[in-house]
């Protein structure tokens, strides 16, 4: 098979090196190179290991805390090297360091899964059972099979014993599924046998290291800076927006790149599932996740419960992860009604179909409530080129259908897919007024506004600023001061 490409990961203090094969009628495969130990060696690791757990006391609560595992590993390991040099005294440091760090992945991590989690180019990482191969999802190159496969059903569930005792939760025959955060953030999900026929089967989604920013996506024509520049005086200003798409169109990626164009000053309080929302440090941000049942079935705490609470803690900007039912939309629309800036994300390919999904179950907001909305923005992905774009832009206008307030779309600007790009479709009926009747700003003063944040976009590309608390400390010294910032790109 052809070399397509290798890089090198690094896990823990390791260099090991990957490479990406395939070729003309050929499946494209993932290898890693693990380090081999021989039986020798491997009998004196098993040995040290039992020294290790006889010798070094560990308190639940260090193992049950993710964030004492660090320190744990530091414990770990400094005894471990003492136990290597009393069997071995002229063991390379080189040496030691590899057989200590093998030591640590196989007694606090996931073996040889350790070695996928440290790769910030894969985003998904599935075991399906131990008689396959583990597959990846690369960000570049899709679904790939890799060299290494878990020796036995026993391993996989002991894999996700670890992953639950984490968050205090259990996986057993009588409780054979799992959702919960490793310790470096990532997803994990797991089934058990025979709930899954093939066997013991965990799925981990990775939380990304470095998310996107406005940036990326303006770089790779996923939006314009156009666009951007709109919904960034209307965040600005406290308009309330939803972002619609399918099932891995980007929804949650496009909200946490414009969530930025926040000011600095405002509380914000985000609600999800599970937490992939990453702002800046610069931001004065809440982030809240649910949590499930333990296995009594108490202390749950739903998305519902947070939503409510929120309204609580003095919120200037509310952000729910994906809004699905219709006791949460009731809550949200209610906000959006009562003065707080909303952010959502919602299931549906167009505007048109965003209100038809609101108004019918199961969400079923009333009709005359979709007119807190102010911008809707829908993402689209071509799965046969691989891309996401921003599909429509638009604003919901109040109308009468049958004597009933009601609402319909208007589409500001559209995705034309022969030219892959963002063009404008009509021109605003309700946006710039809101904003003028918010800010007193005349139409030709909002204009000048989104062409001086469009060129500090601009400039923020050309200048390559997209690392996220980069955009969030450059858009916060443009609140805290805007004529530097504009001086410094060029004002308009």
């Amino acid at each position: 098979m052809e070399k397509i490409e290798d890089y090198t990961i690094k896990v823990d203090d390791m260099v090991v090196p990957v490479t990406i094969f395939g070729g003309k009628s050929t499946m494209k495969t993932y290898s890693v190179d693990v380090p081999t130990v021989a039986p020798a060696t491997r009998a004196l690791m098993n040995y040290i290991k039992h020294g290790l757990i006889s010798e070094v006391s560990v308190s639940t609560g260090e193992m049950l805390d993710p964030k004492a595992i660090v320190q744990l590993k530091e414990k770990f390991s400094k005894r471990a090297v003492t136990l290597l040099k009393d069997k071995l005294p002229n063991i390379t440091a080189e040496t030691s360091t590899l057989l200590i760090n093998i030591l640590m992945q196989e007694m606090l991590g996931l073996g040889d899964v350790e070695y996928l989690l440290n790769d910030e180019a894969l985003e998904e990482i599935v075991i399906n059972s131990s008689s396959e191969p583990v597959r990846v999802f690369h960000k570049r190159y899709g679904w790939l099979e890799t060299n290494i496969t878990l020796e036995s059903e026993e391993k996989i569930l002991n894999y996700s014993n670890i992953i639950a005792r984490r968050v205090g939760r259990q996986i057993t025959t009588l409780n054979p599924l799992l959702d919960a955060h490793l310790i470096t953030g990532d997803r994990a999900n797991a089934v058990l046998f025979p709930i899954c026929t093939k066997g013991h089967t965990i799925t981990i989604r990775k939380f990304a290291r470095d998310p996107w920013t406005l940036t990326d996506f303006i770089k790779n024509k996923t939006v314009s800076s156009k666009v951007l520049s709109l919904i960034w005086l209307a965040i600005q200003y406290e308009m309330n927006i939803l972002v619609s798409g399918g099932t891995g169109s980007g929804k949650t990626s496009f909200l946490n790149i414009v969530m930025p164009f926040m000011p600095p000053n405002h509380r914000i309080v985000s609600i999800e599932d599970t937490r992939e929302l990453q702002l800046p440090k610069y931001l004065y941000w809440c982030p809240l996740t649910i949590r499930q049942p333990n296995p009594e079935g108490k202390g749950e705490v739903t998305m519902l419960d947070l939503l409510v609470n929120s309204l609580r803690m003095r919120p200037d900007r509310i952000i729910l992860g994906e809004m699905r039912k219709k006791d949460q939309a009731s809550v949200l629309f209610e906000a959006m009604h009562t003065g707080h800036s909303v952010y959502a994300t919602v299931h549906a390919d167009s505007i048109a179909e965003t209100i038809d999904r609101l108004i019918n179950p199961p969400i079923e907001v009333p009709r005359n409530l979709l007119t807190g909305v102010h911008l809707n923005v829908v993402m689209f992905r071509d799965r046969r080129r691989g891309i996401r774009r921003v599909f429509q832009v638009g604003e919901f206008l109040p109308t009468m259908e049958e004597g009933t307030a009601s609402v319909k779309p208007n589409i500001l600007y559209r995705w034309k897919p022969g030219t892959d790009e963002v063009v404008e479709h009509s021109a605003s009926v309700r946006i710039f007024e809101e904003l003028s009747r918010h800010t007193g700003l005349t139409l030709p003063q909002i204009e000048k506004d989104m062409l001086q944040k469009q060129k500090i976009l601009d400039w923020m590309v050309a200048n390559n600023i997209r690392h996220v608390d980069q955009v969030g400390e450059l858009i916060r010294n443009y609140y805290i001061d805007p004529e530097t910032i504009i001086s410094k790109v060029g004002g308009v």
